[in-house]
């Protein structure tokens, strides 16, 4: 298919079979224009362009790295997904 749609590939799975979900989609995704929904962000984090929707309303879009600079609800959400792990910010 040319376009495909993906909500929540990767939401009731453990870390290692996300992995492998992951290595497949991107295959799959690659030259289709694809819409991932998707609350883990480890999902998302390597896509063109993320949309952030809170409350029904677009607040946020960006790569994975401009919405961490922004430090927005992007920033806070992957602050609380990954806050036992170290979180470097991209340098400017």
């Amino acid at each position: 298919p040319k376009i495909l749609v993906l909500d929540e590939a990767t939401s009731s799975v453990d870390s290692h079979t996300e992995h492998l979900i992951q290595q497949a989609l991107e295959r799959l995704i690659s030259g289709r224009t694809s819409l991932i929904i998707a609350h883990r962000l480890s999902t998302i984090r390597h896509t063109d362009r993320i949309i952030v929707i809170h409350h029904g309303q677009i607040v946020e879009t960006g790569t994975h790295e401009e919405l961490l600079q922004r430090k927005g609800i992007y920033y806070d959400l992957y602050q609380l997904q990954y806050k036992d792990q170290e979180v470097a910010l991209p340098e400017n």
